[in-house]
């Protein structure tokens, strides 16, 4: 008999190609997950992976029972899903994936906050880009997304969090002046630094700053708005920085923050799930702790530490209807 045990083991197997990197991701040792593909393999009688000394890859007739495989675990966490909404809100595992500039700086406060108000959930964190969250979402791999809004992807349901603006950082020197409240003509392309391909917030600095030539662009490979802020510190150009990062980034780095005139742009970070799922009111309760949880932060927290900076708190929106 095949066991959900195995095929778990191969999905994770088949996601990272990699004996050892699959271990990990189930949590077992390499020999442990070996063995059970094995007896998968001896059960079904077919060979579902070529192993080799310098690859690993699925074989024809393991691709073709990976699709099968995901069809029944998906099945599984429905099921599991189902139960699970019997015994109370946000109780039990809620997978969330979360972009790379928005997960430093909401994790720290989203995570205690749910786990305070919902004794009972476990929360099993991704961080990536868009694309590959939704592809996840999509094959039952993550119960939830926390991106940019709107997204391009199909039988999604989507919530509004909040409204997160955007400032430009430069370095803490005299080499560049630019005249507070800014505005989106005077971010020179020539000095503009963005991350590497694949990250919403470079097309959105893109979408910012419309009349830039994309062939002047500094594109630096940075996969961090962290990396990014570095170069920034150290005059290597300039970047745009959203709202809810500058409280951290400006703590550790030597940068100076220069708003934009109003109507600031700005971008919308919301909660995508499947349309499907059977835990809309799961997600609901979700959204609605990510917007506490960022209240409570910023009762207690300590403000923004720079001149530059607009007063006044940040907006929260209402909860949208379905996209």
């Amino acid at each position: 008999m095949i066991t959900i045990r195995q095929m778990r083991y191969f999905e994770a197997l088949a996601a990272t190609l990699h004996f050892g990197r699959a271990a990990e991701m189930v949590h077992v040792s390499q020999p442990a997950l070996s063995a059970q593909i094995m007896e998968m393999e001896k059960h079904l009688g077919v060979v579902l992976v070529e192993r080799t000394r310098g690859a690993t890859l699925l074989t024809a007739k393991g691709e073709e029972i990976l699709a099968h495989v995901r069809s029944v675990l998906a099945g599984i966490d429905r099921l599991e899903e189902a139960a699970r909404r019997r015994s109370g809100m946000l109780e039990g595992m809620i997978r969330i994936g979360i972009i790379p500039t928005v997960a430093p700086y909401l994790v720290p406060q989203m995570v205690p906050y749910l786990r305070r108000e919902h004794p009972l959930i476990e929360i099993e964190l991704k961080e990536a880009v868009t694309d590959r969250l939704l592809a996840d979402l999509a094959e039952g791999r993550l119960d939830a997304v926390i991106a940019a809004l709107p997204v391009e992807a199909e039988n999604v349901a989507t919530r509004s969090l909040f409204t997160d603006r955007f400032f430009v950082a430069m370095a803490d020197n005299e080499s560049d002046v630019l005249v507070s409240p800014l505005a989106e003509t005077q971010v020179d392309p020539n000095r503009l630094l963005l991350l590497e391909e694949g990250h919403c917030l470079r097309e959105q600095a893109l979408a910012v700053c419309k009349s830039a030539n994309r062939r002047n662009l500094v594109n630096v490979g940075a996969t961090s708005m962290t990396t990014l802020l570095q170069m920034v510190s150290h005059d290597m150009g300039m970047t745009l920085i959203p709202e809810m990062a500058v409280d951290t980034e400006t703590a550790r780095t030597a940068i100076r923050i220069v708003p934009f005139a109003d109507p600031a742009p700005s971008r919308e970070i919301g909660l995508v799930w499947r349309r499907s799922s059977p835990r809309r009111q799961d997600m609901e309760a979700l959204a609605a702790g990510i917007v506490a949880s960022r209240g409570k932060f910023r009762e207690g927290g300590r403000g923004h530490e720079t001149d530059a900076l607009p007063s006044g708190s940040v907006h929260e929106p209402a909860m949208a209807d379905d996209q």
